[in-house]
């Protein structure tokens, strides 16, 4: 996991240089810079977890000299791949993916993508052809962003270096429109900067003659599979699927742990991770290290679940107290290393993966993507949604249910508003416009997404197209700014295509979600985690941080002249009431707090990225 940049032509080092080392926090262990010919300038920050050596430094050129490649990301099947490539004749002098990679394009060209299991976002430059290829992972977990200036293409992990390359920093025209839709710009080319891109999960790309060319290599609707009829039969497939999935993603050079809250999804994590070296069936001996955020005496702490599990494991965990205090003195540095607008505070998840970080620990195995895979995130009287009656026209019926799923007096885990919760197909075939815009003419995927019962048809969306996206870049971004690595059992693409091919019946039933998550890891886990109906999810406490610890700096901050004539801040004067009330306790609303926070934490990030920029702008 590192950082990477590149621009073609080639830059000056001085301001090269002062560009990468804004991704310093993504890779803190070296890094690298090499310029090829003037034609191209590539970079490397790097986080060092396979081959800690200097063979697997980056920028890493072929032996020939024909190409150079920067990764950030991981290959986690790099040694079945190697072993391939070694019968096709090729010699490896590390033992790095990033060279397993590099080989695997020389080899299989563009198509190299579709034998990875992993997360990726790279760049190969062919001297030769003189042509860049660039690629990243099939859902995005990790991040790329690109603009073009002056006849100069600019690639980077994330916006921050990039902007010393641009003539001037401008919020973006759809910056307005992105702050009320935080859960559905991610899944599109928007960036708060103007003038910068994002590059699109699943896709590959050609930089040849200063003109980018993308295409998608990878839907998940083309790659649904003929699942088992027998549910028991889909129980052990999903089991095998799974623990090999965590097998694959032990493998490091390094020490590995887990971010555990106490649900379903980081608790089915550990205790595979735990079964699978039980079983002399773990790449990594040095794994027992779970890491729990605290809430004392909050509704958001579920510490006493999470400990009924390393109890059950045998194992220990750390337990990381959430105080704001410790360090809110750093929230605008945090909104200039996050760069982007969120529902809640990043504090407590940055703070729980400093504390990963200050342990030894720098990759994390987590349960990220269930919940949007297996529709974790409705429960019990949400059973009905599914029935097989509910079609396009009952969307109004399907966003009702779902948002009376969440009281605003109970803490849950995400905040959805209608607009973003179904599909773009379904949008599309309703004859919809988004954005204005006349939506582009569905492709060959929508045949097989018909086949998809009205369950999975939904849960696609949330997958895909708006919820996960968004965490997929929160979570990247908690993470490496502690230089910690997060991997996804649950986001292995054999899984993803397995599940979105199972029936409804199979996700949902007997009054559970993720079902045939339950059924198949309940071997491994409490009865009291498997069968545990209630969920809380990681969040921050807002109203209690807003009515106590940090009530002062609330009031200090929409009280400022600088709050009240914000161009990012829809009618201040509103907002600064309806905080005030918080603060004072008139209002005890989670969800009034929470929108509060989204409202305006677009202050915050204004004054974070072009207060730090102007002061690092070369």
């Amino acid at each position: 996991m590192c950082g990477i940049l590149g621009t073609v032509p080639s830059s000056g080092f001085d301001q090269f240089k002062s560009a990468l080392d804004t991704l310093t926090h993504r890779g803190p262990d070296s890094y690298g810079i090499e310029n090829i010919s003037d034609e191209v300038s590539l970079g490397h920050r790097r986080l060092s977890i396979l081959d800690l050596s200097e063979n697997g430094h980056q920028p890493m050129f072929h032996e020939s000299k024909k190409y150079a490649i920067v990764l950030n990301g991981e290959i986690y099947n790099f040694l079945e791949i190697q072993k391939e490539l070694r019968d096709l004749g090729h010699s490896f002098r590390s033992a790095s993916d990033t060279e397993v990679l590099l080989k695997a394009y020389i080899q299989w060209g563009e198509d190299c993508v579709l034998k990875f299991n992993g997360m990726w976002a790279f760049a190969i430059w062919d001297v030769e052809k003189r042509r860049l290829f660039m690629s990243r992972d099939r859902y995005g977990k990790k991040p790329l962003f690109y603009t073009q200036v002056d006849g100069k293409f600019v690639f980077a992990s994330e916006m921050k270096a990039i902007f010393p390359f641009l003539k001037e920093m401008e919020v973006s025209d759809d910056f307005h429109w992105m702050k009320k839709n935080i859960f559905f710009y991610e899944a599109t080319d928007k960036c708060l900067i103007k003038g910068i891109k994002r590059f699109p999960a699943g896709h590959n790309g050609f930089l040849e003659n200063g003109k980018l060319t993308i295409s998608r290599y990878w839907n998940t609707l083309d790659t649904l599979v003929d699942v088992p009829k027998r549910y028991e039969d889909q129980v052990e497939h999903f089991r095998e699927l799974f623990l090999d999935a965590c097998k694959l993603r032990m493998r490091a050079d390094v020490t590995i742990g887990t971010a555990l809250s106490g649900g379903l999804d980081s608790s089915a994590t550990i205790a595979a991770m735990a079964n699978l070296s039980k079983n002399n069936k773990s790449y990594s001996n040095d794994w027992q290290h779970a890491f729990v955020a605290a809430f004392p005496g909050t509704p958001l702490d579920e510490s006493h679940y999470a400990k009924m599990v390393t109890d059950h494991l045998g194992i220990g965990a750390t337990f990381v107290d959430i105080d704001p205090l410790k360090h809110w003195e750093n929230i605008e540095h945090y909104f200039y290393l996050f760069e982007d607008l969120y529902i809640t505070s990043p504090l407590p998840m940055i703070m729980l993966y400093g504390a990963v970080k200050d342990n030894g620990v720098t990759v994390t195995l987590d349960g990220h993507g269930a919940d949007e895979l297996l529709s974790g995130y409705q429960q019990g009287a949400l059973e009905s949604l599914w029935d097989a009656r509910f079609s396009p026209k009952n969307t109004k019926d399907i966003l009702n249910i779902y948002q009376e799923s969440i009281n605003e007096d109970k803490v849950q885990y995400e905040r959805v508003g209608n607009a973003k919760l179904y599909s773009n197909f379904m949008i599309r075939k309703m004859g919809k416009k988004l954005l204005g815009k006349k939506m582009p003419s569905i492709d060959n995927g929508h045949i097989n997404f018909n086949k998809l019962d009205n369950h999975s048809q939904y849960l696609y969306a949330m997958f895909h197209e708006n919820i996960l996206p968004t965490l997929l870049r929160n979570y990247d971004r908690y993470a490496m700014i502690n230089g910690v690595e997060i991997r996804m059992p649950f986001m292995d693409h054999r899984i993803v295509s397995f599940v979105n091919s199972l029936p409804y019946s199979s996700k949902i039933g007997n009054g559970y979600t993720k079902r045939i998550v339950r059924d198949a890891l309940d071997p491994y886990l409490p009865k009291e985690i498997t069968w545990r109906k209630s969920k809380i999810g990681f969040s921050s406490p807002i109203v209690d941080w807003m009515q106590n610890e940090l009530s002062e700096w609330f009031l200090d901050n929409v009280n400022s002249k600088s709050f009240l004539e914000s161009n990012l801040v829809e009618r201040p004067k509103k907002l600064q009431e309806k905080i005030t009330n918080i603060v004072t306790k008139q209002s005890n609303s989670f969800t009034e707090a929470q929108n509060c926070w989204t409202e305006f934490s677009p202050y915050i990030w204004e004054k974070a990225i072009f207060k730090t920029e102007s002061q690092t702008v070369v």
